[in-house]
């Protein structure tokens, strides 16, 4: 199996054992200044983000901004797992070329655009993006007092470790 994809589903498995550790109305909470998301929403967005991946159409165009937006998949944890096994299906069962150049529709803020990348590159993307949104949970998580035991969540595997700095 290719390192990008065994990268990617290692860090995915992270999402289901957050999943499986909440209650729907923890997952769906989105009572903590400043932004107001929930773990839901995080979650969500980074499983719509794969799934955009895995949507590209026949002229070999990804549109990122073409999102489902689930709130089932925000809200209920049931949902959430689910869709996550459909991404880790996806990513066990799909014969996906990295080196194959692929157009990238993103909106970056100042309108949509369309960028020539890998598949690779994108899956590489995706995957750092996830650990982004998982840095955030973890704030969240720590605001509503949810213990989680995961020491490497939402931290980059490039990080230092305390104990590698003395």
């Amino acid at each position: 199996m290719n390192i990008i994809i065994e990268s990617t589903l290692k860090t995915l498995q992270k999402s289901k054992k957050l999943l499986d550790s909440l209650q729907d109305d923890t997952l769906c909470n989105a009572s903590l200044a400043p932004y107001y998301s929930s773990i839901g929403t995080h979650i969500r967005h980074i499983l719509d983000f794969y799934d955009c991946i895995f949507n590209l159409n026949s002229d070999n165009i990804i549109d990122l901004t073409a999102r489902r937006r689930s709130k089932d998949v925000e809200c209920k944890c049931d949902c959430a797992l689910a869709y996550l096994n459909e991404i880790i299906d996806k990513l066990n069962h799909s014969k996906i070329n990295m080196d194959e150049t692929v157009i990238v529709i993103d909106d970056l803020g100042l309108g949509k655009i369309e960028i020539q990348y890998t598949l690779g590159a994108v899956f590489a993307q995706a995957n750092s993006h996830t650990i982004h949104h998982y840095a955030i949970i973890n704030y969240i998580l720590e605001g509503l007092k949810v213990p989680f035991s995961d020491t490497d969540f939402g931290v980059n595997p490039t990080t230092p470790k305390l104990s590698n700095l003395n």
